[in-house]
């Protein structure tokens, strides 16, 4: 081996040992970095979302609708106890502030974690007007998959916790959009207790 083959050979081994100690630097800070990140999301959710309370709230078992952990194509329920408001509107609120809020891990979650509930209401006939913030929008992951896993995730985990709701309209800042962020179209309504899986329903992206 020539001696210029040997220099290029240790600054190869040195350039991968330096890159090595940098790679698990790295992992340490982001390790760090995400308590502090969860930390910060829940106070800022204290103050936009202060959590929902009644007089009436007992704590219950609930079954609230995440990603499954085996067919992450699919929702599974998770049975969770909840202080929940015998009020059907203040229930149902309780209910979706638990699934944006508390996902059992960070792969599992459904709505982005800066989401918020702005308003709920139930209608004579059944149907739930579900008005969320901007963010509902803006930060889903756009895809047909992610999208429908959200909407699904809201009707399924009514239909299971709230009887007098037997569909949901979902809002957006006040207002009827037409897609979720391009491919679910929520100017439909949403079955709480589909008698099948669900379809996709979808609208071409623009």
């Amino acid at each position: 081996m020539t001696r210029q083959l040997k220099i290029v050979l240790i600054f190869v081994l040195a350039a991968i040992v330096i890159g090595l100690f940098s790679l698990r630097a790295l992992h340490r800070r982001v390790a760090r970095t995400e308590p502090t990140q969860t930390v910060e999301e829940q106070e800022r959710r204290a103050v936009v979302a202060p959590p929902v309370s009644t007089p009436t709230d007992i704590e219950a078992s609930a079954q609230v609708f995440w990603v499954s952990t085996t067919q992450p194509n699919r929702l599974a329920p998770v049975t969770v106890t909840l202080r929940l408001s015998a009020d059907p509107v203040e229930r149902a609120k309780q209910l979706i502030d638990a699934l944006i809020a508390t996902p059992p891990a960070p792969a599992l979650r459904t709505l982005p974690q800066g989401a918020t509930l702005l308003d709920f209401y139930i209608l004579g006939n059944g149907t739930a007007i579900a008005d969320f913030s901007d963010e509902f929008s803006t930060e889903m992951p756009s895809g047909i998959l992610s999208e429908w896993l959200a909407v699904s995730s809201i009707a399924q985990t009514l239909g299971a916790n709230v009887p007098s709701i037997s569909r949901v309209k979902i809002l957006v800042h006040g207002h009827e959009a037409e897609t979720l962020a391009g491919h679910i179209d929520l100017t439909d309504f949403f079955d709480t207790r589909p008698s099948t899986t669900p379809a996709l329903p979808v609208t071409s992206s623009k």
